[in-house]
């Protein structure tokens, strides 16, 4: 018996898993951009930035790709950005409740 006619799988310098991972990064990255203009939505951002960084920095110890630098780019700027808006939002609660709590001292009767 002759072995001679067995394909063996190759391995591409490109192999699947680390593609599916730097494409799920990149995609992540882009759901957390896209949620910045969404504040209901900025802790979806949030969580997405974080697992899309995640993702691509694994992605890009395995196999660098021009995709797994998008996706680490795309995920950190937009989780940087996220983390602005929910300091900015609360900036915002904050002055309002002193600007609440103000107006009701103002009202008062002694």
């Amino acid at each position: 018996m002759d072995n001679n006619n067995v394909v063996q799988p190759s391995q591409q310098p490109g192999s699947e898993p680390e593609k599916n991972l730097a494409i799920a990064s990149m995609v992540l990255g882009i759901v957390t951009l896209v949620c910045i203009f969404f504040n209901v939505f900025a802790w979806i951002g949030l969580i997405s930035g974080i697992v899309g960084l995640i993702l691509g920095i694994k992605s890009k110890k395995q196999a660098p790709s021009g995709m797994a630098t998008a996706g680490i780019v795309m995920s950190a700027i937009g989780l940087g950005l996220c983390l602005l808006v929910f300091v900015a939002c609360a900036i915002c609660v904050g002055a309002f409740a002193t600007l609440g709590a103000a107006t009701e001292l103002g009202n008062l009767n002694y």
